[in-house]
């Protein structure tokens, strides 16, 4: 990892290199400028970092950066992500902003079906992921008062290419990535690359459930006093989504020691199998239709856009336009409850009996149900069937600055207009299986009969809807969000002393139609309907999810609100530096508040105005040091924060205010062939207000660890670079009742390369190199009657081997 460069767009400069060599700061600054003498927080993966880190994800990636809270258990998408203590109530990307090229590729991160990391993979494309952290971010973007994390893309400044075969050695996957660049005549250059990949991926599903890739280009013209640049990018790609895997609780809520069940390894095992694949449901437009549990997460992205600078007198004017079409589906066991298979037989009254109803013994009876698979467990699958119809969007950043003389020192004002439109169009569908327990990829769904042999069940099917609150939950939307912010910034660098103040004002609104029975009014959500089209009526056909598409609901509501940045530095030394920052932004919310109280669903209007957007006030003092191969930069962070949301899991509205302070640390240091970089967080966070759960005040937040950290010790010399990647946390409550406790964990990767000749380089990479349980969290409150977690647990070891070859 590398605290240098972030490359962005707020900067006055000539066009931004795409791996700058020097420690120059440009993210969240008006003018590039050395970082010891830039008031702010920032680091970088860089292209070198990555390609030893090897991630089987962009969750698995962020997690090596300070300050950041990445929980990457879901797989390719749909992680939880935070950053220095600000809560994650409920699920996704919330409080920091994924940039691509210095736009957001959703405008925000946490609607629900596809997630902004969903939108990015990390290929021979990316030159190197920048990061700012803290209360600067609040004015250098919308929507991203914790942060802003930028993909940067390569623009073709180095000539030549590559090309790396990957192949993994001890679970399936194959892939190939690709990219060239280069200069077209003395002022264009170009830039085009991607990937394609296919297999398992590293869990056993069964059958293929990784399968797509990506292309993108560049093509870029450089005249005097500025550049023009065009981009494109076609994503689609299909990962699957990992749900939560049983593990035996041994302990108690403080301490539940928990452990694997037979015949299911939580390291590899996942519920997913090519038995249990077909998923029939109602429709948006309440028709049957057949969907493939194998499309797991589907992404599918085409975008377009513009990138020019251009000197206008003693102006420099930056113009950055992206189109985005974006689509895509989540179809896969969506939070599920594991029961014994005793009490799933007693369903059926006396001499109940279970049956498979797929897979290799489809037909034949489950004798010893106790016992089945060495666990006794059947597992209820609430499977989400997600159609993202359209989360498209437009947006566009425009800004001008001018660096002036005043006095001893430098004046630069920037001033700009952000605009952005996000569509959100999609339906969320359920049906209920139930399945034995496995994770081999080989499990099978159950049938459910009486002693009679009247079924239950339809080939494994129990409803045609979401059973656990039967008539909920299915849910359709075709939304508009639009952000408007003009900003403005001055910064004054003077001898030793640095001071910058910015502004930015956000004006949004929400527009559109809801349907779903959620909303009340009489709505129905549930009738019978001859799903088969046998013209018989079974048990699960009179629990069909319906979607009372005759009677939609409005929404429309508008807000704004101001954020605010002012920070000051002073260049001590040569070597050293201290600053401090005082911010306040803001982040609106999007569907996470619809089909709640929050809404009123007879006029669309919002019952609760202040949950239009959650304000993040936040303070930062800091020390950096950088001087002979050694940096070290110290950060004293405090932050409180609004959120208005709802549990994922329990369905449960959340309005609370948070209060969270600690330090953040980062440093690294090189002598000779060795090298060592790290970083660490200690917080503390609290909730300071619940206006649901009062009993709550005072809690520390769920999933909030006391300290995180990463370490990379390597030796690298001309011939081969050999090293480890340490990153651990603490243990955190699962829930915000602070009863029970996820365990901390500390996972290794392992990186050997060896540069077999000129061009030629071979690559063996370690992920969780002694396959720890690393739990992420727990979605229930405390320990169930049947001692069965529900746990949410990283990837166990893969380890992959590449071949790359540069001309």
């Amino acid at each position: 990892m590398s605290s240098t460069a972030l490359v962005a767009p707020m900067t006055d400069a000539s066009e931004p290199p795409s791996a700058p060599s020097s420690d120059t700061v440009t993210t969240g600054v008006a003018k590039g400028r050395d970082r010891l003498d830039s008031a702010t927080s920032t680091s970088s993966l860089r292209e070198a970092d990555i390609e030893k880190l090897a991630p089987r994800s962009i969750g698995d990636l962020l997690r090596d950066i300070p300050g950041i809270r990445s929980e990457s258990s879901t797989g390719e998408g749909l992680i939880s992500l935070s950053v220095r203590g600000l809560p994650l109530a409920s699920s996704g990307i919330k409080f920091v902003q994924l940039q691509e090229d210095g736009l957001p590729v959703l405008e925000f991160g946490d609607m629900q079906g596809l997630g902004s990391d969903g939108l990015v993979r990390a290929d021979l494309n990316l030159a190197q992921v920048e990061v700012i952290r803290g209360g600067s971010a609040s004015t250098f973007a919308s929507n991203s008062p914790g942060g802003v994390i930028n993909f940067l893309s390569k623009t073709g400044e180095t000539a030549g290419g590559a090309v790396a075969l990957t192949a993994g050695l001890d679970y399936d996957h194959y892939r190939i990535d690709a990219d060239q660049g280069g200069q077209l005549g003395e002022t264009w250059r170009y830039h085009v690359g991607g990937f394609y990949r296919r297999g398992e991926g590293p869990r056993t599903a069964g059958y293929d459930a990784q399968h797509g890739g990506q292309v993108k280009v560049n093509l870029t013209k450089t005249f005097q006093g500025g550049y023009v640049r065009l981009y494109g990018k076609y994503l689609d790609d299909r990962a699957p989504f990992y749900d939560v895997v049983p593990m035996r609780a041994t302990g108690f809520e403080r301490h539940p020691a928990p452990r694997a069940v037979a015949g299911f390894d939580v390291s590899s095992g996942v519920l997913l199998s090519r038995s249990v694949r077909d998923v029939l449901v109602l429709d948006g437009g309440n028709r049957p239709v057949v969907h493939d549990i194998g499309d797991g997460q589907r992404t599918r992205s085409l975008s377009g856009g513009l990138e020019a600078q251009i000197d206008v007198a003693d102006w420099t004017v930056t113009e950055r336009f992206r189109v985005s079409g974006v689509s895509g589906a989540l179809v896969s066991p969506f939070a599920t409850q594991f029961l014994p298979a005793a009490r799933v037989t007693g369903l059926a009254g006396d001499g109940g009996h279970l049956s498979y109803a797929t897979g290799p013994n489809a037909g034949q009876p489950i004798v010893d149900v106790n016992h089945l698979n060495g666990n006794g467990l059947i597992g209820l699958l609430s499977v989400i069937d997600s159609r993202v119809r359209d989360y498209g969007n437009v947006t566009s950043d425009t800004r001008a600055s001018r660096v002036l003389s005043l006095g001893d020192g430098e004046l630069t004002l920037t001033g700009g207009f952000y605009a952005a439109r996000q569509t959100l169009d999609r339906d969320i569908l359920w049906s209920t299986m139930l399945s034995d327990v496995r994770g081999d990829g080989q499990a099978a769904l159950i049938d459910v009969s009486t002693a009679g042999g009247a079924r239950l069940t339809d080939k494994g099917v129990l409803a045609y809807q979401f059973t656990l609150l039967p008539g909920k939950r299915r849910r359709s939307m075709d939304l508009d969000y639009a952000v408007n912010a003009p900003f403005a910034s001055a910064n004054y660098h003077v001898g030793a002393v640095a001071l910058g103040a910015s502004l930015r004002y956000d004006s949004g609104s929400a527009s559109g139609r809801l349907y779903g029975s959620d909303l009340g009014g009489g709505r129905v959500g549930t009738v019978t309907r001859d799903m088969d089209g046998n013209g018989v009526i079974s048990a699960p056909e009179t629990q069909v999810g319906f979607t009372p598409i005759n009677a939609p609901a409005p929404l429309g509501y508008r807000y704004h609100y101001l954020s605010y940045s002012t920070g000051i530095n002073w260049r001590v030394a040569e070597p050293f530096a201290l600053f401090a920052r005082y911010s306040r932004g803001a982040r609106a919310n999007a569907d996470r508040l619809l089909f709640s109280p929050i809404v009123d669903s007879a006029t669309g209007t919002l019952t609760l105005p202040r949950a239009a957007y959650d304000p993040v006030r936040q303070a930062e003092v800091g020390a950096k040091f950088r001087q002979d191969g050694l940096t070290f930069n110290a950060t004293g962070f405090w932050a409180a924060a609004q959120d208005s949301n709802v549990n994922q899991v329990t369905t449960e509205p959340i309005e609370r205010d948070y209060r969270a302070h600690g330090i953040e640390i980062e440093g690294g240091v090189r002598h000779g062939i060795f090298a060592l970089n790290g970083g660490a967080t200690l917080t503390h966070a609290e909730i300071t207000r619940d206006a649901v759960n009062p009993r709550f005040e005072g809690n520390i937040p769920r999933h909030q660890a006391k300290l995180t950290f990463q370490a990379t010790p390597q030796l690298v010399t001309e011939r081969f670079s050999l090293g480890a990647i340490f990153i651990g946390t603490t243990g955190s409550y699962a829930q915000d009742n602070n009863l029970l406790r996820v365990p901390g964990y500390v996972t290794t990767n392992a990186f050997v390369q060896v540069r077999a000749a000129e061009r030629l380089s071979l690559g063996l990479n370690a992920s969780n190199l002694f396959d720890v349980a690393a739990i992420t969290a727990f979605d229930d409150v405390a320990i169930p009657t049947s001692g069965i977690l529900r746990a949410r647990v990283l990837n166990g070891r893969t380890v992959s081997a590449t071949v790359r070859l540069d001309f």
